[in-house]
């Protein structure tokens, strides 16, 4: 299948999806309501750095990139990026939410 070809079982670039985050360093919980509501839990790995993992439901691609982008800004490494539920446009209500209409 190429690239540009539609995958009806794909979030899409203009879909919600629930999404992983990872960045080395601390974000905490004051955090979540400019991150659109995302979960954050902050862990360590061994001695090194904390490791803070936000998930949450993501409006779409370009909600994504703007998170990715601030997190860049704030100076945290991002270490991974997972889309956790890629049926997240098929549940009542996740587009709403998403979008923080609910």
């Amino acid at each position: 299948m190429g690239a540009m070809e539609h995958n009806t079982r794909n979030p899409g670039l203009d879909r919600p999806a629930t999404y992983e985050i990872r960045v080395e360093g601390r974000l905490d919980e004051r955090w979540s309501d400019w991150f659109e509501g995302m979960k954050i839990r902050v862990e360590r790995e061994g001695d090194g750095p904390p490791i803070t993992t936000l998930t949450g439901i993501v409006a779409d691609q370009a909600a994504l990139q703007g998170m990715l982008r601030a997190l860049y800004t704030m100076g945290l490494a991002v270490r991974s990026v997972t889309r956790v539920n890629s049926d997240a446009a098929a549940q009542p209500g996740a587009e709403e939410e998403a979008r923080g209409l609910s």
